[in-house]
C-alpha cells in the first residue's frame, strides 16, 4: 500500500485542504444535520428537476434560516449544487444520505465521540480516556457498555458489528476447517460470533470470555437462539495480568477484541491464550489493520477510529499497522501459519499456532 508515500498536492491545493481541517467540525455538523432534518432526503426526491430552498422549508415545515445556512454549507462542502436557484445532490451528497458505511461511521462519531475527543489532547497525555466522562463514569468503555444512553449505544454497536459482522459467513469455513471441538471465544460482546459457530457446526462447544456486563447482555441472545446447552460463559477481566484463561481449547477466537488494549496488554493477553491454547490447537484473530487496505478512505476511517480509542475506550490502544501487530504475536511465543487480507469491508484473518522451541 503507497497512499502514504508520497505529498502529491500543490501549495495552493494544500491550503485549500487545510481550510478543511481548520473548519471540519463546521462540515461534520452541518453535513450531518442536512441528513437528519432531512434536507437531503427531500433534494434526493426532487432530483429530476431540482428544488428551491423557499419549497424545501415548506416541504420540512422548517424556517428558512437554519436551512439556507446549512445549504450554503452543504454547497461549499460538496454535498449539493445550485443552479437556477434549485438544488441539486452532489454523488457525495447521494452517498452521505445512502451509504450504510457512511451511517455507521457518521452515528458513531457524532454520538460516541464528538464530545469526547474535546479531551484529546488530556487523553494523551494521561493514558487515560478523559473523553469517556461526557458518557459516563467507567475506568473504560466497556465497564461501561451495558449502561450507555440507548443512542449512544445504538451507535457504538451498529459501528463495531458493521465492520466485523460481514466478516463472519466468510471466516467459519476458515475457522472450521480445523473441526475445533471446543472454542473459546475472547471478548464475546453480544455473542453474535459464538451464536454462528453453535449455528454453522452443531458439534462445537463455545465459551465466550467477557467482562460481566458483556456476558449479561449475550446470556439473553444466546438463550433466544436455543444455544444454552453448548455455549457456556466465563467471566473475566483480561486487563489484570494474573486472570488465566480456562485451558482445554482447541481454538482461541477474538475478533476486534485486541485493538482495545495497548501494546503490553495485547502481549499479555496472547501469552495467556498460549497457555490456554491445546499444542496443536489455532489462535484465530481478526483485525483490520490500516496498512492492509485496498482504499484509501478505508486506511484514512481506521486510523482517524484510533483517537477514539485515545479519548473515549482505554486511553492507550488504537487501530495497529499489521508489522506493529505481528510483533506482538511474536513476543507471546506464537507465529502465524496464515494471514488473509481483504475479508469483508476491512478485515485481515491470521491463523496461529504455538511457536516451536
Amino acid at each position: 500500500m503507497d497512499f502514504f508515500k508520497d505529498d502529491k498536492l500543490t501549495a495552493l491545493e494544500s491550503i485549500e485542504y487545510a481550510q478543511w481541517i481548520a473548519f471540519a467540525p463546521m462540515v461534520f455538523q452541518a453535513s450531518r444535520l442536512l441528513r437528519d432534518k432531512g434536507i437531503l432526503a427531500v433534494i434526493q426526491k426532487n432530483r429530476k428537476e431540482g428544488i428551491g430552498l423557499e419549497d424545501i422549508c415548506k416541504e420540512l415545515s422548517l424556517a428558512t434560516y437554519p436551512v439556507r445556512v446549512l445549504l450554503e454549507s452543504g454547497l461549499g462542502v460538496g454535498l449539493v449544487i445550485r443552479n437556477n436557484d434549485k438544488y441539486s445532490l452532489t454523488k457525495t451528497g447521494h452517498f452521505l444520505l445512502t451509504d450504510e458505511l457512511t451511517k455507521a461511521n457518521m452515528d458513531f462519531t457524532h454520538d460516541v465521540c464528538y464530545q469526547a475527543l474535546f479531551h484529546l489532547e488530556e487523553s494523551l497525555e494521561t493514558g487515560k480516556p478523559e473523553g469517556l466522562k461526557v458518557l459516563g463514569d467507567w475506568p473504560t468503555v466497556y465497564e461501561g457498555l451495558s449502561e450507555l444512553p440507548e443512542k449512544v449505544a445504538n451507535s457504538w454497536f451498529a459501528f463495531d458489528h458493521f465492520y466485523s459482522d460481514n466478516a463472519f459467513n466468510k471466516v467459519l469455513p476458515l475457522v472450521f476447517k480445523e473441526k475445533p471441538k471446543k472454542l473459546m471465544d475472547i471478548g464475546g460482546n453480544t455473542g453474535k460470533w459464538a451464536i454462528s459457530c453453535g449455528n454453522y457446526d452443531s458439534d462445537v462447544n463455545v465459551t465466550i470470555v467477557d467482562l460481566p456486563g458483556q456476558v449479561t447482555m449475550a446470556k439473553k441472545n444466546i438463550a433466544d437462539n436455543g444455544l444454552s446447552d453448548r455455549i457456556s460463559f466465563y467471566q473475566t477481566d483480561l486487563l489484570n495480568p494474573d486472570n488465566a484463561l480456562p485451558k482445554g481449547h482447541d481454538a482461541i477466537w477474538m475478533s476486534q477484541f485486541l485493538d482495545c488494549f495497548s501494546d503490553e496488554e495485547i502481549v499479555s493477553i496472547l501469552t495467556r491464550c498460549h497457555a490456554a491454547l491445546t499444542d496443536d490447537g489455532f489462535v484465530f484473530i481478526m483485525e483490520p489493520f490500516w496498512d492492509k487496505q485496498k482504499f484509501k478512505a478505508s486506511a484514512f476511517s481506521l486510523q482517524q477510529t484510533s483517537l477514539y480509542f485515545t479519548a473515549v475506550a482505554n486511553g492507550n490502544s488504537q487501530m495497529y499497522e499489521s508489522d506493529v501487530f505481528l510483533g506482538f504475536i511474536k513476543a507471546a511465543g506464537l507465529e502465524v501459519v496464515e494471514q488473509i487480507d481483504n475479508i469483508g469491508v476491512c478485515q485481515t484473518l491470521l491463523k496461529c499456532k504455538k511457536r516451536k522451541a
